[in-house]
């Protein structure tokens, strides 16, 4: 949503993480000051032409012929069970819809159902809108979380998570239903077997997670065009949601429109001071514009903020693969994964760099842990693939 910290490719379990948001540092335990609307200097709209349609909320939720006659198969076929219980079944059962988990885009819900695949938001906005199609009340969250990184290039992700609890119906009462019987549904298997509560977020908030992604999936593709449309829509759809407007600025960056991309980082930063995110970004525009002693600052500043920076070490051991000196690259990959051990990236340079070493049973190991955290059916075969080379090289 990357996705590191989330299941591999073809788990069938229920709900959705946040993925691909672009400088993303989910708060959900901080409630920053509502506002009503976006400052309007904070877009730049005559930089970025023709513009990009967006869909509305409806359409992003909206159901085909197709799915409403699949809610009508759950609700005839369901055999006594609950329907929230039936709907569960039905898509996640293996001899069923058989989804697909893949972060390669994120969909709308007729877009995942029609692919039967999708990113972790993808996925809840489907269930989400199948729900309501039956009736089950659904209630959206926000889940804090450790800080999960991925990248793509030069871009950096952190992904959030969010998930969906569906509620029972009360049949005595038309209409009604049991405000205490909810069940949380999630993709990430819950630590020791708790339930992952979170804070409730509107459908506008999902919107703007959805646009949001699709912004920075834009950015990886170096369509900035594109992407500035939809990070504009994201702020539109949700102003109080602090990270959208990083991601507005890293367009405004990457577009070469410096002084536009520092007054809308200043402009988050005014509203949350310890964003990590947008003081690293501006600390950044500050050094592009020539401005070093100020730079140096907000780089202090940063420090204390984060004192271990994401792909640190991952960076570094690159340079010494390049250099050639694998034991240095292999310390410093295994640096990186006890940071965050669930990167698909992190797995196979670490493999790479055992293979040179002639580790050969490590490599192997390192390999399929990256195939089995890989988040995208390209990533999954590109893994496999060398896992079956290092097989056949041992025999």
């Amino acid at each position: 949503m990357k996705y590191p910290s989330l299941p591999p490719p073809c788990r069938h379990v229920l709900a959705a993480c946040l993925a691909l948001c672009l400088a993303l540092l989910l708060t959900a335990c901080a409630s920053p000051p509502r506002v009503q609307a976006p400052p309007p200097a904070l877009f730049a709209d005559a930089l970025f032409q023709p513009a990009v349609a967006l869909p509305t909320e409806a359409q992003i939720f909206a159901l085909t012929p197709a799915m409403r006659a699949y809610t009508q198969a759950v609700s005839r076929d369901r055999r006594g069970k609950e329907i929230r219980r039936a709907l569960f079944d039905a898509l996640y059962r293996r001899d069923q819809l058989q989804l697909e988990y893949d972060s390669a885009l994120t969909r709308t819900a007729a877009e995942a159902f029609e692919a039967r695949q999708g990113n972790c938001l993808s996925l809840v906005i489907m269930t989400a809108a199948l729900a309501e199609e039956l009736d089950i009340p659904v209630v959206l969250q926000s889940v804090p979380t450790e800080d999960s990184w991925s990248r793509s290039g030069e871009i950096y992700f952190n992904s959030g998570h969010v998930n969906l609890k569906l509620g029972r119906i009360q049949r005595e009462t038309p209409g009604g239903y049991d405000a205490d019987a909810y069940t949380v549904i999630d993709f990430l298997p819950p630590p020791e077997g708790r339930q992952r509560e979170g804070i409730p977020i509107g459908r506008h908030t999902v919107v703007a997670m959805f646009m949001n992604n699709r912004a920075a999936e834009a950015l990886a593709r170096g369509r900035l065009v594109e992407a500035y449309w939809w990070a504009r829509g994201a702020v539109q759809a949700d102003p109080n949601l602090l990270y959208v407007y990083n991601t507005l600025a890293v367009v405004y960056r990457r577009h070469g429109n410096l002084p536009q991309a520092e007054h809308t980082l200043r402009y988050a930063l005014g509203r949350d001071p310890r964003n990590a995110m947008a003081l690293s970004n501006l600390a950044q525009v500050v050094e592009n514009q020539g401005r070093g002693d100020e730079a140096a600052v907000l780089k202090a500043q940063l420090a204390r903020l984060q004192p271990e920076q994401p792909f640190r070490y991952f960076n570094q051991g690159r340079e010494a693969m390049q250099a050639g000196d694998y034991r240095r690259a292999r310390e410093l990959f295994q640096r990186e994964l006890r940071r965050d051990g669930t990167y698909h990236e992190f797995h196979f340079w670490l493999a790479a760099a055992h293979y040179l070493l002639g580790d050969m049973a490590a490599a192997e190991k390192h390999m399929r842990l990256a195939k089995n955290a890989s988040t995208t059916r390209k990533d999954h075969e590109l893994y496999a693939a060398k896992l079956d080379r290092l097989k056949s090289r041992q025999h």
